[in-house]
């Protein structure tokens, strides 16, 4: 069966350990909006559109289904296993000894596969809240972030390379602080770092700390997350696709902004993983990376309007005695006691 768009004209990112993975993916998150049904069919048209990237989590709640659109795809030879570049997270109430080899064999087994190509530990503490809780939820058990703690998780991650379980692993939700304490202590560094990025959001000194550390930077939010959870949405938000100036060149391009938010992401150098269960949708923003690029005049434009406007501020995960949700971000400089 015929794709699409052709895999092979999607641009691709090498880690530093040579192995490639394609520059834009899609997400799994359905966040409170979308069924588990709903995001498995359209992994599955995304599969035959052209998409090789997908981004899994076991805490999104869907990854069974998701394995068995997988499986389909593998036995009907629409694609072959080694096509694919799957990555999954080790969710926050795992992180405990021996708990990281469990939550990976669980996402394997729901997920059908062998192996991950890459397993990320998706938030660096184990503080834990129920899917669907409420932003005005926390959890009395909370801690800030622990060193020896979040090492002993890593470490877990690293064996799981060595048992050939998966290919490479990584880091979400980190903050440059964080990344000078924990990197020179990895027996196996990270190939990518998963960051909220996009037009509004640009994140200008992470990203290029991982790029100066041959770190790949993976983008989630990529146009803004208007589907995002109720509980990340606050009255000062910003939404990109709305900014003037980018929906300026959305009409030179004659596509919609989320087009110009993804164009302007993979062009920049971060693999953005968009998420939508529409075929038109989904069809375009693959194809969008690989046709009609942004001018350099364009680019500069686009790194104008970074505001600062984070939107996943993770406040559920805060501790007792946490100021607020710029506790988990390091903001001044020093990792948060």
């Amino acid at each position: 069966m015929g794709n699409i768009i052709d895999p092979q004209l999607v641009p691709q990112r090498t880690f530093y350990n040579g192995v490639t993975m394609p520059g834009i993916g899609m997400g799994t998150f359905g966040s409170d909006r979308f069924s588990a049904e709903q995001v498995s069919a359209a992994v599955a048209g995304a599969i035959e559109a052209g998409y090789r990237l997908f981004d899994c989590a076991a805490c999104y709640g869907n990854e069974d289904q998701i394995g068995e659109v997988f499986k389909n795809a593998f036995d009907k030879e629409i694609v072959k296993r080694e096509e694919l570049f799957i990555t999954t997270k080790v969710w926050n109430n795992m992180h405990g000894q021996g708990d990281v080899l469990l939550s990976c064999a669980k996402s394997l087994r729901d997920l059908k596969l062998d192996y991950i190509d890459l397993f990320f530990v998706h938030w660096p503490f184990a503080n834990y809240h129920a899917p669907g809780a409420g932003g005005d939820e926390r959890n009395p058990d909370s801690k800030p972030f622990n060193l020896d703690k979040f090492m002993n998780t890593w470490r877990q991650c690293e064996r799981l390379v060595d048992m050939g379980l998966v290919k490479n692993i990584g880091m979400s939700n980190m903050t440059i602080p964080k990344l000078e304490a924990i990197l020179p202590l990895c027996r196996i560094k990270p190939v990518a770092i998963e960051m909220e990025l996009h037009p509004c959001f640009q994140q200008p000194e992470l990203f290029q700390y991982c790029i100066d550390h041959e770190i790949q930077p993976i983008g989630f939010c990529p146009i803004g997350s208007p589907t995002r959870p109720d509980r990340d949405k606050t009255e000062n938000d910003v939404a990109d696709i709305q900014v003037p100036e980018l929906v300026e060149i959305a009409k030179a391009h004659n596509v919609h902004p989320a087009v110009i938010c993804l164009k302007w992401a993979v062009q920049r150098g971060q693999t953005p993983i968009p998420f939508s269960i529409h075929k038109n949708e989904y069809e375009s923003n693959l194809r969008c990376t690989i046709e009609d690029p942004l001018t350099d005049e364009e680019m500069e434009i686009l790194k104008t309007i970074d505001k600062n406007n984070r939107l996943i501020k993770g406040q559920v995960f805060l501790w007792e005695g946490a100021k607020g949700w710029e506790d988990l971000w390091d903001l001044d400089g020093t990792i948060t006691k």
